[in-house]
């Protein structure tokens, strides 16, 4: 009977190990399988009066090929890839609506100022005036569409992001099954439930690609699942949910919570880790809204430049220049959830060149308050308001804050959405200058007049002014108001140095001469004659002079959308680089994961053959075994 036993044995566990082999090749390409292994044990031994003879074998279990520590790193670099890559993506959908070339916000821009020149060479030419106005249109039209597309990729940020809490919550619930049927079963003894803890590894696999998670496993078998952190997303059979919505604060973010019992808990984005979840956070909450403050800088300190100059101009009808552009209006503040004053506060534009683009947060203090730049957390203290910041201008509308209130301040969200063009008939183009120059009749003819305008509304704009040139090319200046710099030279006389083609600003007037000065050269700026705006371009020059203005930090205006386009690129080819670098990681470890759980189908072919030899071995000698035995009994029997 020992040896029909062992013979049986053999037979049983041998058989048993081929259709684990079959299993194995059957799910090759199934994903989230790991290969099963059958593990052989002896069933011991038994003692005979010559010694001890073994009783054969048996089947141990059945595990499958698995490494903890690999599953763990490739669920991590997978979470992360996935975070790079959608974010990459994004960033790709959102550089396609900043075309160069003549489609692009420079060249509308360019144009715009550029559109000046014929209206300086003709200023009474109703057409060149009306392609000035025609072209700052095409500008604003430019803007308003540019921002429409970035709020056409929010909507579909968000929509993205509720579909991947969708299948978060699904994936927990899946999970929360699975580790039920484990817990059952008792996953954590010593025959493991392979094909339920497949399902598990899958699941989570699927699950960090949404959003990184930390697994702890149970002796049971079961694991509990925790994102950003220490937010319990499956504890055992139990599953909790996340909840994604715009931010109740600034609907141009993104806020997630974690809902348990009903309870909703605001999720940082920076505890979240990798995973698509994210990708779309921070392509939301981070590129989206700083490309929004830089095209709302562009819009909004283009309107506010071009409408100073213009206004210091004077129009076909004679009357003081309006405003080119609809002035942007204020922007509101908006308080955070749990503030306890009322109050009321707006930004407006102080110096359009000063403007950086960032959020702002007014924070209410013991004794005074802050402003702080959120783009980089610079916190400038204010001892009241209003008060000026980064060329912004914080004002208090009404109401009182109490310590600890917080108001969010978005100075450019709305500004390149809303961008309008005030001017609607050519005549109304103020082209002319409300000052002019008249050389000395006397004079040696070396200088010439290559421009004068307004330049800032000084209330001695139109006061007679006289530049002398002395011998050493320097000039003296008579009639000068108040808020002048101080002459360069002590004298006596003062003098200021000159410079061709350099601008000599005074009394709130540029006035540029080139060639070379002779001993007393004069000039006289005064108010332009009432009679002569029909051939007066000095503010169309003053247009045209914008271009070179330092803007948008330190960046000439017509450069502007240079700046702007330069920074999405940056973020464009850094998101490739970190998308790149993060999938080969996720690549190698998943290689790594395999190499150790995925089926070989060459070695289960050995395998294959080993066990079947083993197979038609046991069976030939539970053949012997039973001959010997009928033999045995026919003996006896006789």
């Amino acid at each position: 009977m020992s040896a029909l036993n062992i013979g049986s044995r053999a037979l049983s566990a041998n058989l048993a190990a081929l259709q684990v082999i079959g299993n194995n090749i059957a799910n090759v390409n199934t994903p989230g399988y790991s290969r099963q292994n059958v593990l052989l044990q002896t069933s011991g031994y038994q003692q005979m009066g010559n010694g001890f003879f073994g009783k054969g074998m048996e089947i141990a279990t059945v595990e499958r090929s698995h490494n903890q520590y690999l599953t763990i790193e490739a669920q991590k670099a997978g979470s992360v890839a996935a975070a790079d890559a959608l974010r990459y993506a994004r960033l790709q959908q959102l550089e396609s609506a900043f075309p160069t070339g003549a489609a692009g916000l420079g060249a509308a821009l360019n144009e715009m100022l550029n559109a000046w020149t014929d209206v300086s060479s003709s200023p009474g030419n109703l057409t060149a005036r009306t392609v000035a106005i025609a072209k700052g249109e095409e500008l604003a039209s430019r803007l308003r569409n540019t921002a429409g597309q970035l709020d056409s990729l929010q909507k579909t940020t968000l929509a993205q992001a509720e579909g991947s809490v969708s299948t978060i919550n699904a994936l927990a619930k899946d999970l929360a099954k699975i580790n039920g049927k484990i817990s059952e079963i008792g996953g954590g003894g010593a025959h493991t439930p392979n094909d339920l803890l497949d399902q598990r590894d899958k699941i989570l696999a699927d699950l960090n690609k949404q959003v990184q998670t930390t697994s702890i496993q149970a002796d049971d078998g079961t694991v509990s699942v925790f994102v950003a952190g220490s937010q319990p997303l499956v504890l055992g059979a139990r599953a909790n949910e996340l909840a994604v919505g715009r931010d109740s604060t600034d609907t141009a973010r993104l806020a997630l919570s974690f809902v348990q019992g009903g309870v909703k808990t605001a999720v940082p984005e920076s505890s979240l880790g990798g995973g698509e979840l994210a990708g779309l956070m921070r392509f939301m909450n981070s590129d989206l809204v700083d490309v929004q403050n830089q095209l709302g800088r562009m819009a909004l300190a283009t309107a506010y430049t071009v409408n100073r100059q213009h206004q210091l101009g004077v129009d076909l009808q004679g009357n003081p220049g309006g405003n080119f552009f609809v002035p942007p209006a204020a922007a509101k503040g908006l308080p955070m959830v749990g503030n306890n004053g009322s109050a009321e506060v707006s930004a407006t534009v102080a110096d359009p060149t000063a403007l950086v683009a960032s959020d702002y947060e007014l924070r209410f203090e013991t004794g005074g308050m802050s402003v702080v730049r959120l783009s980089d957390g610079t916190s400038t203290p204010v001892t009241s308001l209003p008060a000026q910041v980064d060329g912004l201008t914080f004002n208090l509308d009404s109401g009182v804050g109490q310590p600890g209130d917080r108001i969010l301040i978005r100075p450019y969200e709305a500004a390149a959405r809303n961008l309008q063009v005030a001017i609607g008939s050519p005549d109304k183009l103020a082209a002319a200058s409300p000052v002019m120059v008249t050389p000395g009749a006397g004079n040696s003819g070396g200088l010439s007049v290559e421009s004068l305008y307004a330049s800032s509304a000084s209330a001695n704009l139109t006061d007679p002014v006289t530049i002398t040139f002395l011998a050493d090319g320097s000039f003296t200046a008579t009639g000068l108001g108040p808020g002048n710099p101080a002459p360069d030279n002590p004298g006596p006389p003062p003098s200021y140095n000159f410079k061709p083609g350099e601008s000599i600003t005074l009394n709130g007037w540029s006035l540029t001469l080139r060639g070379n000065p002779g001993t007393g050269d004069t000039f006289s700026i005064g108010a332009a004659p009432p009679g002569s705006v029909a051939q007066n371009a000095g503010n169309a020059t003053g247009m045209l002079a914008l271009r070179d203005m330092p803007t948008f930090d330190g960046v000439s205006l017509s450069d502007g959308y240079v700046t702007l386009f330069a920074d999405i690129g940056t973020r464009v080819q850094g998101a490739e680089f970190a998308a790149s670098f993060s999938a080969n990681v996720a690549t190698t470890a998943e290689t790594a994961r395999a190499n150790v759980a995925g089926v070989n189908l060459d070695e289960e072919a050995a395998r294959l053959l080993q066990f079947q030899q083993a197979y038609q071995a046991s069976a030939k000698f539970l053949q012997i075994a039973q001959s010997t035995f009928d033999n045995l009994l026919q003996i006896v029997g006789r």
